[in-house]
């Protein structure tokens, strides 16, 4: 299967992505004196910290999404849209259950 532009699992791809991504900037613009070990021990201590992340990190996908959305690449833009609802249903148990 071929990644062309509008595609559901393109935008799945994206979609796991865009968060890391956001998460590793964040951590530069805001933590760059912690090693990733040490934001890792700092998170798993405290579980609110680790949705705030999650949180953060998922602007990356709201602004992907958004231009997929505008660009009218409606089946990249679903993927896009269901593993950020993965990855908000996901924040959600671990700050209620975790």
């Amino acid at each position: 299967m071929s990644l062309k532009k509008d595609n559901f699992l393109l935008g799945a791809i994206l979609g796991l992505l865009a968060p890391v991504a956001g998460f590793f900037i964040f951590k530069l613009l805001k933590y760059n004196r912690f090693s990733l070990r040490e934001m890792y021990q700092w998170m798993t201590l405290n579980h609110n910290l680790i949705t705030a992340y999650i949180s953060v990190s998922l602007f990356a996908n709201a602004i992907l999404f958004t231009l997929f959305v505008n660009a009218r690449y409606d089946k990249t833009a679903k993927g896009i849209f269901l593993v950020t609802v993965i990855y908000a249903v996901a924040a959600l148990l671990i700050k209620f259950f975790g």
